[in-house]
């Protein structure tokens, strides 16, 4: 085989990995994932958490955020109007997370607000509290977490829904990260991604309806 032969085989393998690469790197990686294991536990978690909704729409989407999660805040302003304009029914659970090596990854209010939305379900509560910047939101009016057994056993719930949650939908290839995303496409599938990036946002358009 002349070096020609070896050249021709080398471009060929060069181009259909580079290829590859592309078709992985600008549209694989960003595709969600069927969820096909542990879907009767994972819904049920979903369900009995305290997520909050407007009310309506005949599609379901479980979405689990915390409060100044950038990607999570990104994808409530540019998506979450469309689908819900497309009779989707976001269903949002706020978490206040546990603290890490000694630093707080939660404030007093924070934990009080979730901890009521746990509680209430109270959707226009969570509309006010994303309409103030985090640094500036006392919760005023809702009793404090801190000190109450019962509010943080609520608050601690969502933690404990987030470790039950990571081993299951890592069996499903999704790895967890905010924000969590669960849904069921048009042909009844459960479906699911760590949608941090808006690279993912074109599927989830597709699957649900929304254009944006």
């Amino acid at each position: 085989m002349n070096w020609r032969v070896w050249a021709s085989l080398i471009l060929i393998l060069a181009v259909a990995g580079a290829g590859g690469w592309a078709y992985w790197n600008y549209d694989l990686r960003w595709r969600p994932k069927t969820i096909d294991k542990h879907q009767a536990e994972i819904a049920a978690i979903l369900e009995s958490s305290g997520w909050v909704s407007p009310g309506r729409g005949d599609r379901k989407l479980y979405m689990i955020s915390f409060r100044t999660c950038p990607d999570c805040l990104r994808f409530k302003s540019e998506e979450l109007p469309a689908m819900m304009a497309a009779g989707v029914e976001p269903r949002v659970i706020e978490v206040a997370r546990r603290d890490f090596n000694g630093i707080s990854k939660s404030t007093p209010a924070e934990r009080a607000t979730v901890a009521q939305l746990w509680i209430t379900r109270d959707w226009s509560l969570a509309e006010r509290w994303e309409d103030v910047p985090p640094e500036a939101w006392t919760a005023e009016g809702i009793p404090p977490a801190d000190g109450d057994a019962g509010r943080m056993a609520v608050v601690e719930a969502g933690r404990v829904m987030v470790d039950k949650l990571t081993p299951l939908m890592k069996a499903n290839g999704v790895k967890f990260a905010y924000p969590l995303l669960v849904w069921w496409d048009r042909d009844g599938r459960m479906r699911g991604c760590a949608c941090e990036r808006r690279e993912t946002y074109r599927f989830l358009r597709k699957e649900l309806g929304s254009a944006s």
